[in-house]
């Protein structure tokens, strides 16, 4: 199920100390963020926020130290937005599906972290999706339930009639780009009302698809509002469309763009006994090296990993395995990726993960295991009014090349055909448009305040002189018209 969600260098290394040994020689031993980031991520915010004052008030601090401790002081904030619900608030709102509730039931999923919280102070604060989670990853309060558990999945996330087309045409022609889709896409953005002061320029970064052939095709931009816009050059990882125009006093900031292409799905027909190991491949030495913070092997990957892959050798039957058992960890609403220090680890340790949680997590263990794996993101959308935030990635087989991986849609068990049930292990549908080929990368033109989000850009970002606005100060929206086959919408 999809999401329903860069710092500089030096930032990135403190938040892999979680998984990194904190006598690292990369981090002196006088540097204040290892312990204000350990202090946050144990929920003591009141010793954070006493280091970052006193770090702060020393003479001689440099800027970017300066910047790292401020985020730090940023990323509490943003914990706090994601983690609003008192005990007392959690119950009643768990009491809402289950009316008799006990107390030891509350008390015991708590203490399995099955109702995701954080002790900030002392005091348990629970994470604002941990109720509706509860029911994704708890059998039994799922049958303690009075009323059906509401689900919004994508119809995607079933093999259905296109997957049938795909693997058709695939195995028709003998080519791995098919079943294609135009699409006719409207973004916008909308900065709340005097979230800037009147008359100060309001810049944003709306996600905008780069040409991928064989998958993004004939893209066409169509118009924007404001007209003037910047579109980042091609070759750019999380590509965007930027635009500016001042904020006005007591009215939103709105920005828009619309824009066509053709996706395509793709299918690659893999039999296990043709691939072979990887070589000597110097060219795919950066997708298979770790990544901190977010792509590292722990002693607990690696623990993890050898349990489920055993003594398999073949790259795709070890694929498999690992798809499996990351398919396996239950999909659950994510607090914000900004807030967490290793997201591969946190969806290792956790009863659940998102979209973005197992791909990280599936690109480590595949790694790990010398197969190169890289990320992609975007949107997925539909026939219908569906459409969601998405991350799914991709890894490289020889002698078959980079083929798609989506482990959150996952395996359809018992499907009639094994090229439908392993679609998403070599395969994707049309139904969805990229935006990111990479994590944590620069946009063009660059953002001079930390991000919103850290990891990719789905949403978009919307800065200002005075500082980044984060997610609580605006809003997107995202509309795709699948428009037919060889029309256009103007």
């Amino acid at each position: 199920m999809p999401r329903t969600r860069r710092r500089h260098v030096l930032l990135a290394a403190v938040l892999a100390l979680g998984a990194i040994a904190a006598t690292d020689a990369a981090i002196s031993s006088t540097d204040p963020l290892p312990a204000v980031v350990a202090d946050i991520d144990a929920g003591d915010f009141r010793g954070a926020t006493s280091q970052i004052d006193a770090a702060l008030a020393k003479a001689g601090i440099d800027d970017r130290t300066r910047a790292d401790l401020e985020f730090q002081r940023e990323r509490m904030r943003r914990i706090r937005l994601d983690f609003t619900l008192s005990a007392d608030q959690a119950r009643a709102k768990l009491r809402d599906s289950i009316p008799d509730l006990r107390e030891d039931e509350f008390q015991r999923w708590t203490k399995a972290n099955l109702l995701e919280h954080m002790v900030i102070d002392g005091t348990p604060w629970y994470f604002n999706r941990s109720v509706s989670n509860l029911f994704r990853v708890s059998p039994e309060a799922m049958a303690r339930r009075a009323t059906p558990f509401p689900r919004n999945d994508g119809p995607m996330e079933n093999a259905n009639a296109y997957h049938d087309e795909a693997v058709a045409e695939a195995k028709r022609t003998g080519k791995s780009s098919v079943a294609p889709r135009r699409i006719h896409v409207t973004q916008s953005i909308t900065v709340n009302a005097d979230a800037v002061p009147a008359g100060e320029t309001v810049r944003a970064w709306i996600p905008y698809p780069r040409a991928l052939p064989g998958r993004q095709e004939d893209i066409r931009f169509l118009s924007s509002a404001p007209a003037k816009h910047q579109i980042a050059p091609e070759p750019t990882l999380q590509r965007t469309v930027y635009l500016e125009k001042p904020a006005v006093a007591g009215q939103p900031t709105t920005f828009s763009i619309d824009y066509e292409l053709t996706i395509f799905g793709e299918h690659h027909v893999i039999d296990p006994a043709k691939v072979t190991p990887l070589g000597d491949r110097p060219d795919l030495a950066p997708y298979l090296a770790q990544r901190p913070p977010h792509i590292v092997f722990t002693d607990e990957m690696r623990a993890f990993s050898k349990k489920v892959v055993g003594d398999e050798k073949n790259p795709y039957r070890i694929a498999q395995k690992l798809f499996q058992a990351v398919d396996d960890i239950p999909w659950g609403g994510a607090r914000e990726y900004s807030t967490i220090t290793n997201i591969s680890d946190y969806a290792l340790r956790g009863n659940h993960a998102d979209c973005g949680q197992q791909t990280l997590l599936l690109m480590t263990l595949l790694r790990l295991n010398g197969i190169p794996s890289r990320w992609q993101s975007g949107m997925v959308y539909s026939d219908g009014t569906y459409d969601n935030l998405h991350d799914w990635g991709a890894l490289y087989l020889a002698p078959y090349g980079w083929v798609p991986m989506d482990v959150t849609t996952g395996q359809f068990k018992g499907a009639r055909d094994p090229e439908v049930e392993w679609f998403y292990l070599g395969g994707l549908d049309a139904y969805r448009i990229a935006f990111n080929d990479d994590i944590s990368t620069d946009f063009v033109p660059a953002k001079q305040h930390v991000r919103s989000e850290t990891v990719d850009s789905q949403r978009g970002e919307v800065e200002w002189a005075g500082g980044n606005l984060y997610f609580d100060q605006w809003d997107y929206s995202f509309a795709a018209k699948v428009l037919p086959a060889g029309g256009t919408s103007r």
